[in-house]
């Protein structure tokens, strides 16, 4: 069976007021749009095409969770459990009414994620960078008191990453942050900053937005990527990260447990932030596409979710899919027909809903689709 699916842009605040209305060649609404759910959440089921919601066919059963994000300001900085932290989590806020705002789990399920630019740049912090790289970003900070503490922490031994998180996310802080803000603000001024530039002024930006949260000074500590368009990052488990701006194509499981470590107004469980985080420093790898191929597979070694990207120029091109599966469109109109002949026209910014008794679905027309499938 094949099903059309449309769903009401998110208003949150941080989302863009103008990217997904010129995706979709639309007037924009004036409110902030921010992200467009295409699964069988509960929070915001996907709206079939003839009546319903897709919770309604599928029986919320859907592994993961596909969404257009469209960010104008950074959303906060956070990190997922893994499935083991997310059962015992569950387990001991059991006795929490659903609405508890002290509650941090809300299923029992990990939230890995992974995410492909639409936008010519998207900006991100993913993951902790190694320490000898924060500590050469560090010296262009100069060299006052709080500076210094913050290098003598990264330079320590043991667990620095995470326990130099703790000292800034837990209130004792604050005046030192606020010195280490004002040094980032004038670094970013300076043209003297060579490489580290781009990072800078994406620091100093986020502390315009967010002006004295100690989550600036942990963004200080993270890596800094561009996405180009096609390109893609996958976020494991207990990896912080945080998308700064831009348009993408989200996937993830379908869990809406969220650890917040700074840049919102939302309570922070800073115990229960650093006993789920990964501090394990390293870059993030790039997944790219490769240009000149139709299909291009962006690895996700998970069983919740698998993702490709289809280019269409005029052929047809034929998937096998392990369903259900779901055909996203974000540029120009796809057709999506099933083996026996059922046949939907999808235009940009909606997607089709393809059965887990189907197999394989042919993809024709000019233009971009994103097919999501359980992964292997």
């Amino acid at each position: 069976m094949l099903l059309s699916l449309t769903n009401t842009p998110r208003d949150y605040a941080w989302g863009s007021t103008s990217l997904l209305a010129e995706l979709e060649g639309r007037a924009p609404s004036g409110a902030p749009e921010a992200e467009v759910w295409f699964g069988d959440h509960p929070g915001d089921p996907a709206e079939v095409q003839g009546g319903g919601t897709l919770d309604e066919v599928t029986g919320g059963t859907l592994p993961y969770l596909l969404k257009l994000l469209a960010a104008a300001q950074p959303l906060s900085i956070q990190v997922h459990p893994t499935i083991a932290q997310a059962q015992d989590g569950w387990a001991r806020e059991a006795a929490k009414p659903a609405d508890d705002p002290t509650r941090n789990y809300r299923d029992a399920n990990h939230k890995p994620e992974l995410i492909v630019a639409l936008s010519e740049r998207f900006q991100s912090l993913s993951g902790l960078r190694p320490i000898p790289s924060t500590l050469d970003l560090l010296e262009l900070l100069g060299d006052g008191p709080a500076i210094v503490e913050l290098r003598a922490r990264l330079a320590g031994e043991g667990d620095v990453l995470r326990d130099t998180i703790g000292w800034l996310l837990g209130g004792e802080a604050q005046n030192e942050v606020d010195e280490i803000i004002d040094a980032v603000t004038d670094a970013a001024a300076r043209a003297d900053t060579g490489e580290w530039a781009p990072t800078l002024a994406a620091v100093a930006g986020i502390a315009r937005t967010y002006p004295g949260d100690p989550g600036v000074v942990v963004a200080l500590l993270m890596n800094h990527v561009t996405l180009r368009r096609g390109e893609a990052i996958f976020l494991r488990a207990g990896l912080l990260h945080a998308y700064l701006e831009g348009l993408g194509v989200e996937i993830m499981a379908a869990s809406d447990n969220v650890l917040r470590g700074g840049l919102t107004p939302k309570r922070i469980d800073v115990p229960e932030l650093l006993s789920i985080l990964d501090a394990t420093p390293g870059e993030v790898p790039v997944l790219r596409a490769v240009a000149d191929e139709a299909v291009t597979v962006y690895p996700a070694p998970v069983p919740d979710f698998a993702l490709r990207r289809v280019t269409l120029t005029g052929a047809s091109v034929d998937l096998d899919v392990e369903g259900p599966a779901m055909v996203l469109v974000t540029a120009g109109t796809v057709d999506v027909v099933t083996a026996d002949g059922e046949s939907r026209s999808i235009p940009v910014g909606e997607a089709a809903f393809v059965t887990v008794d189907e197999r394989t679905v042919r993809l024709s027309g000019s233009g971009e689709a994103f097919v999501a499938t359980p992964g292997a």
